[in-house]
């Protein structure tokens, strides 16, 4: 078996881009059902989609990069030579070193943030769920955790770290002079909206409003942070009201903008001059990017926040430094693993042979023991008959190798025999000869 990766990240393609191959959770189990299907082989696979990232992980017996990034290509309605140019594969150990990175947050746009792992750990379930899992990749994602794990519990990597949620009220207080006086609109109810609100909340805004598709959810938000004035309102009434709030943050899994040019346009004649902070942390985006361009706007996406949130980075590099050694140290112990079931040189298929071959072996000799029995031989004569049949069989390949080859092969396996069936006598020559 072998793993293999292909991915696009913040690094590697812009915003736009990564949004065309953003998969919500209700659609991944049909997802991964086409990208199997669409491969001869049916590989186990995995899919993590994140505002910053898409990465398709596989496990087959040989690897299918080339399929699958046109798999991916098609999905997202681009030529596979412009995919090739924005994403990157990975094979082997590079693939499960890349994923051990990934989950201890050292690929992050934020260094050290924790929500990737979550998200990763909701990728696999969804991947389980979907039947896509296979022994490989499940040992792979597992031996992942358990290094996250243990980068952030032996490191410093998540010190001082500032997430996206705290990028933007740190953003948000650079344009207006007290935080305490504004109100702040939050379009969604996810993890991402839930960690903005608590940063906001800190700052006691003036008033708080949740707009969601689902009430129950926005209902639910609202009631934790009740003690800040927290409110909800219909998704529908948003560009009715937009003109009522000084800050906008948004992060819906909307496929397609949600606050159009011509909504905030209202909002800004309505405000008279009145500045409007607005944070789009979706992707694909739920602000129409021409939104930007308005007067007395000022609105950040997730990559215009990478400035931001690289703060503090130089000073965990030491901390980077220790989580790469056990890094290092998961992979060799992955590799090793999987080594060890190739259907060649792996140890673990020779060791399932051996098994197979010894359990026929017994079922013949249990089953001539029987007849004996019903013969009517005695108890001891067949457990002797038994236990020498046994033997004979274990005993007859090796002894056959001693006697064939010339002088050196002879010598070999000798000493290959001695150390397969005479270890305790070889300790015994041994400690005598310490004595």
């Amino acid at each position: 078996m072998t793993v293999w990766a292909l991915g696009l990240n913040h690094n590697t393609a812009p915003l736009d881009l990564r949004g065309r191959f953003a998969f919500s959770t209700d659609q991944m189990a049909s997802t991964l059902k086409g990208l199997r299907e669409s491969h001869s082989k049916h590989p186990e696979a995995t899919i993590l989609s994140t505002c910053n990232r898409t990465e398709i992980y596989c496990a087959s017996q040989t690897p299918a990069l080339e399929h699958t990034l046109a798999w991916l290509a098609g999905s997202g309605g681009v030529s596979p030579a412009l995919l090739r140019s924005h994403t990157y594969t990975l094979e082997g150990d590079q693939a499960a070193r890349h994923v051990f990175r990934v989950a201890s947050g050292l690929d992050s746009m934020v260094l050290g943030e924790p929500q990737i792992l979550g998200q990763m750990k909701d990728a696999v379930r969804a991947a389980d769920g979907a039947g896509a899992m296979g022994s490989t990749l499940h040992q792979l994602f597992q031996r992942t955790f358990a290094v996250a794990k243990e980068v952030r519990s032996s490191t410093e990597i998540g010190a001082h770290s500032i997430s996206m949620a705290a990028a933007s009220v740190r953003l948000a207080g650079q344009l207006f002079e007290d935080l305490a006086k504004i109100k702040i609109l939050f379009v969604g109810a996810g993890e991402m909206i839930d960690l903005a609100a608590t940063h906001f909340a800190a700052r006691n805004p003036a008033l708080m409003v949740i707009a969601n598709r689902t009430t129950e959810r926005g209902e639910a938000l609202a009631q934790k942070f009740g003690a800040h004035n927290a409110q909800t309102m219909p998704l529908a009434d948003l560009p009715a009201r937009l003109h009522e709030f000084d800050a906008v943050i948004s992060c819906t899994a909307s496929v397609l903008p949600i606050i159009g040019l011509g909504a905030v346009e209202r909002a800004v004649k309505l405000r008279k001059r009145r500045p409007i902070f607005m944070i789009d942390l979706a992707v694909p985006r739920d602000i129409e990017p021409e939104v930007k361009a308005l007067p007395d706007i000022y609105l950040y996406t997730v990559d215009d926040l990478a400035q931001v949130v690289q703060t503090g980075k130089e000073s965990r590099r030491a901390a980077v430094a220790e989580a790469e050694v056990i890094i290092d140290a998961g992979v060799q112990n992955f590799m090793s693993w999987l080594n060890q079931r190739d259907p060649v040189t792996g140890v673990v298929p020779l060791i399932q042979q051996l098994q197979a071959q010894a359990d026929e072996w017994r079922s013949m000799e249990i089953n001539r023991a029987k007849k004996l029995l019903a013969k009517g031989e005695s108890i001891d004569a067949v457990l002797e008959a038994l236990a020498r049949g046994m033997s004979q069989k274990m005993l007859h390949g090796t002894l056959a190798e001693l006697h064939a080859g010339d002088a050196e092969r002879r010598e070999a396996t000798a000493q290959t025999v001695s150390k397969l069936f005479l270890r305790g006598q070889a300790r015994a020559k041994a400690d005598d000869a310490e004595r």
